[in-house]
């Protein structure tokens, strides 16, 4: 029997790019909140979802965040890409999908969070410090952690 592991080499790959971010606010009092999504599989994650044709990242970035948060968000800044590989069941044969993601610090300009679209379960403001530990994947904590140093800077500078 062979394993996933063992089947490379058997499975067709394709390259996939996406975008998406971190979206915050100032909280009252002080401090930043940023949105969370809670996905179908019951996953914490950041929004983000594949590029359109004709689209840059910052345009796919703040169109995913609109429909899979109900925020409407400016582009700040890039925090960096996030690279990965996993095998994708949705197709009727396995294929190993290389996935870059494009992920930008945004900025909270109206919304609300209950207009999501059914692509996820919730999307919810968390406070910045509570959120990296609620997101379930490494690659996507370290975006957050990103985010929220420059977010501490940005304060600190009284830029917040």
């Amino acid at each position: 029997m062979l394993a996933i592991t063992d089947i490379g080499w058997l499975v067709k790959t394709r390259n996939e790019v996406s975008a998406g971010g971190v979206v915050f606010r100032l909280r009252d009092g002080g401090g930043f909140d940023v949105v969370l999504i809670l996905t179908h599989e019951r996953r914490w994650q950041l929004p983000k979802g594949w590029i359109d044709e004709g689209e840059s990242p910052e345009q796919t970035a703040v169109r995913e965040v609109r429909e899979e948060t109900g925020i409407d968000a400016e582009i700040v800044g890039p925090l960096g890409d996030i690279e990965y590989q996993y095998v994708s069941t949705y197709d009727p044969e396995p294929v190993r999908v290389h996935k870059r993601v494009h992920m930008f610090l945004l900025l909270y300009l109206g919304g609300a969070t209950d207009d999501h679209d059914d692509e996820v379960i919730e999307a919810r403001w968390v406070e910045v410090d509570e959120a990296e530990s609620m997101l379930a994947f490494k690659d996507e904590q370290r975006m957050m952690a990103k985010a929220r140093q420059l977010l501490a800077a940005a304060d600190t500078q009284g830029c917040g």
